[in-house]
């Protein structure tokens, strides 16, 4: 792979995530200005933090991406949901932690 592919691939994939997020979060929040609402209320449920909620939640996410590479073969497409979903989990997960340092 040469340079110019990988950089149209990382180039895509980041735009793809940022796409992604803006209209989750429209369509998860839309009743909150805080677009990290989800993460609040569901630590509050299990009486956790809102990062190990996160956490938790992006371990599923994990396991699925583990479970295909070792399963074998998989679409195109199915790979870059499930690339997309731990990439923006951990923005996600950023985004707690900005927020916890200010």
């Amino acid at each position: 792979m040469t340079n110019s592919e990988f950089n149209d691939i990382i180039t895509e994939q980041l735009q793809h995530c940022c796409n992604l997020l803006c209209s989750k979060g429209e369509e998860y929040d839309s009743n909150t200005e805080d677009r990290l609402h989800s993460f609040k209320v569901a630590a509050a449920l299990q009486n956790i933090t809102p990062k190990q909620a996160l956490v938790g939640m992006l371990a599923k996410h994990t396991v699925s991406i583990y479970d295909m590479a070792r399963d074998g073969e998989y679409s195109i497409e199915k790979w870059n949901e499930k690339i997309t979903d731990h990439i923006n989990y951990l923005l996600l997960l950023k985004a707690l932690i900005c927020e916890e340092c200010e």
